[in-house]
């Protein structure tokens, strides 16, 4: 008999899937100090399965990043037990700062406010923030998966 973790795992087709349906995560990057630093921020996932966030270049996750390239990304969603469904990808990070490969990366993060809903001067604030961001991309090595609702109503 399967276990119970067996049995919410997903795959990593799954995992991958999950994650292009969803559109914020909580970053966690690793401080100076070696504590954990979480932040809550809306992400892409690339054609190539490589998830993308962006920050201004002076932020405290890329300073992290760039003194140390592991990072982990988290995504859940669900309000109750049975709903339950989240995604950790544990990942290597690597710094983006030329400015066409930015605005590349940045065209894959979703928000909740999709472009079609975009107002001209959001769009316009959006492109001028370029030259001053930097893309973390993230390739993930190892994916920790769990999805209750394959559960059905059984705890």
């Amino acid at each position: 008999m399967a276990s119970r973790r067996d049995l919410i795992r997903m795959s990593e087709a799954e995992s991958l899937s999950y994650l292009r349906s969803q559109c914020k995560a909580v970053l966690g990057t690793i401080s100076a100090d070696g504590m954990p630093h979480l932040i809550p921020l809306y992400y892409g996932v690339d054609d190539d399965g490589g998830i993308v966030v962006t920050s201004f270049g002076k932020a405290q996750k890329i300073k992290n990043v760039g003194r140390d390239p592991r990072a982990t990304i988290l995504v859940e969603t669900g309000s109750t037990y049975h709903e339950i469904k989240s995604v950790m990808a544990y990942c290597n990070a690597e710094l983006i700062t030329d400015p066409t490969e930015v605005r590349t990366c940045m065209n894959f993060i979703r928000t909740d406010h999709p472009v079609e809903q975009r107002s001209d001067q959001m769009t316009a604030q959006i492109t001028a923030s370029y030259a001053k961001r930097t893309v973390i991309r993230l390739t993930p090595y190892r994916y920790v998966s769990w999805d209750h609702s394959k559960l059905g109503e059984n705890y």
